[in-house]
């Protein structure tokens, strides 16, 4: 799987970090490699691009709410066994002093990983709507604030990739021109807005979705809002959640008749406490119940986020209609293109050699993360 199309008995040839060619079985065999090449057969597995996750706060008991960049740097040992091979620590919205410390300790974690490489931030707030909060905090939440913005992005040393903001609230078509600018891709989320909002978003460059369906004005028929909004107009690209839980399972046939494939996001939403082995499960300062493949917040039973994996994702995709040459695009080359990652997601001469194999009953047997071996099962 390329990420572009699927081939048969294929292999890839890496060098310096990046792949320099994809043969076909019969080229493989006349080709001669220099003396030392090391040839890994992977018995009929699948080789696709890495996987790379645009909306995780946190993996294996850390996460971005701890403040750290060591947080962040195991946050990237662990996702790469996972087949994760970049990712965006994406922030909670919290009070503005903590915020700008949160924003800054996660940038500098940048260009010391270890694992997956840290593409850039994912600021989930703090300009959303106090009425689609899901697990946010009322009081992180802000009135839309250009000053405010310009320090996070100094703190964060301009590494903001995207963010999520509510297109309704006043003051937004500034925010938006200014996030512009700079580069920042722009996604409606946590948001109450009507439809007429989200085509006046659009307008402004808001053309990206969080978590489609999940905290957003629902669909009706007198006024399409939110979700109608990303469903109507092609153009608007979308994160999905594919646990199966916070969207059901019927409603991908929906988003595949009306989406163009190149549209669809696949996120896992991952909280700190995801794959974490023992109790307590603590979130955004939050202790979690894990229940029905979701953590709820223990105080009122809210859904406070996904435990998903990418692979597990991707698995669900193939089992709720997609093939699985489109789920995979939707994990590696959609995200690469929508947030305008060069020579990433995808397995093409020049591109960086991140790369997933996987068995046909989805376990990650081997990794590779710019040309660099970060799991082997095969030796």
């Amino acid at each position: 799987m390329t990420g572009l199309a699927a081939m048969e008995k294929c292999a890839v040839f890496m060098e310096e970090g990046r792949i320099s060619d994809v043969f076909s079985n019969r080229r493989f065999q006349q080709r001669r490699f220099e003396p030392g090449t090391q040839i890994i057969d992977v018995n009929g597995a699948v080789i696709a691009p890495g996987f790379i996750d645009t909306h995780i706060h946190g993996f294996g008991g850390f996460g971005t709410e701890d403040n750290s960049a060591d947080s962040i740097l195991a946050m990237s040992r662990l996702l790469v066994q996972y087949g994760v091979t970049a990712f965006n620590p994406t922030l909670f919205p919290v009070k503005p002093a903590e915020m700008l410390m949160a924003v800054k300790e996660a940038a500098s974690a940048m260009g010391r990983e270890e694992g997956a490489k840290i593409m850039g931030l994912h600021l989930e707030g703090p300009f959303i709507s106090r009425k689609r909060l899901g697990a946010m905090k009322a009081e992180s939440v802000q009135n839309v604030d250009i000053e405010f913005m310009e320090q996070l992005w100094e703190a964060a040393g301009g590494r903001i990739v995207n963010m999520t903001v509510a297109p309704e609230i006043k003051g937004m078509r500034e925010l938006a021109l200014f996030c512009l600018k700079k580069g920042i891709v722009l996604q409606a989320g946590h948001t109450e807005a009507n439809y007429e909002n989200m085509v006046e978003g659009m307008q402004a460059g808001i053309l990206h979705s969080t978590h489609l369906f999940n905290a957003m004005s629902p669909m009706d028929h007198r006024n399409p809002n939110a979700v109608g909004a990303v469903l109507i107009h092609r153009e608007m690209s979308s994160e999905i959640i594919a646990d199966g839980f916070h969207i059901h399972p019927d409603l991908y046939r929906l988003l595949l008749r009306n989406k163009p494939m190149e549209k669809i996001v696949l996120v896992t939403d991952a909280l700190k406490p995801t794959e974490q082995i023992h109790e307590p499960f603590i979130s955004n300062g939050d202790e979690q119940v894990f229940s029905e493949g979701v953590f709820r917040r223990k105080a009122d039973n809210v859904i406070s986020g996904s435990a998903l994996t990418m692979i597990r994702g991707l698995k669900n995709l193939v089992n709720f209609g997609f093939s699985l040459e489109e789920a995979v695009k939707t994990s590696s080359f959609n995200p690469a293109q929508i947030m305008g990652y060069r020579k990433k997601g995808a397995i093409i001469p020049g591109y960086d050699a991140d790369i997933v194999v996987f068995s046909r009953d989805y376990r990650v047997l081997a990794v590779m993360a710019e040309g660099i071996i970060k799991k082997n099962l095969f030796e």
